[in-house]
């Protein structure tokens, strides 16, 4: 629910925090605005600047100084400050069908690159997904996790080319989408264990079982979505299903 009459978008607001981080307009110390001015700046919630924040603070971009306020850690520049143009007329299927030639390659690299402390911080991700309770959390979540993915991989120009794919998650379009996709599919459980199948096989230094199970993740992201933005299509297993592949083979 919207705050104050304000849209509840955290992907949205976590979006125009990185931009912010990137640009040259805070002051010299790095001293970032109030929740307050923040929610007035993005034309956001609080609670979506709050959570935004969560999450650049448990990436390490910004320190919380308790009497003091918020202030930023490394800035970025890059590619992910011109994603708006970029994006713009592309379809959540394109999208889709790009993440599948990148972010299997990703989960490789992580396999090989990631530290231990990134492992442990995708495992506390994967609990702030469970425990989600609202559609913008969710998404915000699962977005922070397959970045922390990307950014584990340690190639630079990777990372920036996965933050222009990963803009798509500010429309508010895609998150009702993806959210359709969760319920009318009853997809959570199986994204939370492809979830772990992919921390797991970075842990073990597994780069080929690492990239596989991030493919089949999205492979079933990709069918859901399929299923929600166009005619519904037979359930796997089902009689139905079964009549289609049937006719698809003999046609």
């Amino acid at each position: 629910m919207a705050v104050q009459g304000l849209p509840e978008n955290s992907t949205y607001a976590l979006e125009k925090l990185r931009e912010l981080l990137s640009s040259s307009d805070l002051p010299a110390d790095g001293k970032l605005p109030t929740e307050r001015a923040l929610s007035d700046l993005f034309g956001v919630s609080r609670r979506a600047i709050r959570r935004a924040l969560e999450v650049l603070d448990a990436e390490g971009r910004i320190s919380r100084r308790q009497g003091s306020g918020t202030y930023a850690g490394q800035r970025a520049e890059g590619l992910s400050r011109h994603v708006g143009a970029i994006v713009a007329g592309t379809n959540f299927l394109e999208i889709m069908e790009v993440r599948l030639r990148i972010e299997p390659q990703l989960a490789q690299l992580a396999a090989v690159r990631a530290k231990p402390a990134d492992i442990e911080r995708m495992r506390e991700l994967t609990k702030k997904i469970v425990a989600s309770e609202d559609a913008d959390a969710r998404e915000l979540w699962d977005g922070a996790l397959h970045r922390l993915i990307a950014q584990s991989a340690g190639n630079q120009f990777f990372l920036e080319i996965f933050d222009v794919i990963n803009h798509v998650r500010q429309d508010d379009a895609w998150q009702a989408i993806r959210e359709m996709a969760r319920r009318s599919h009853k997809t959570e459980e199986r994204a939370y264990a492809q979830h772990a199948a992919v921390i797991d096989a970075i842990a073990e230094r597994d780069p080929l079982r690492a990239a596989e199970a991030m493919r089949q993740h999205l492979l079933m992201l990709q069918e859901s979505l399929i299923r929600v933005t166009s005619f519904d299509l037979p359930e796997e297993g089902s009689e139905e299903k079964r009549k289609a592949d049937g006719a698809a083979l003999d046609a």
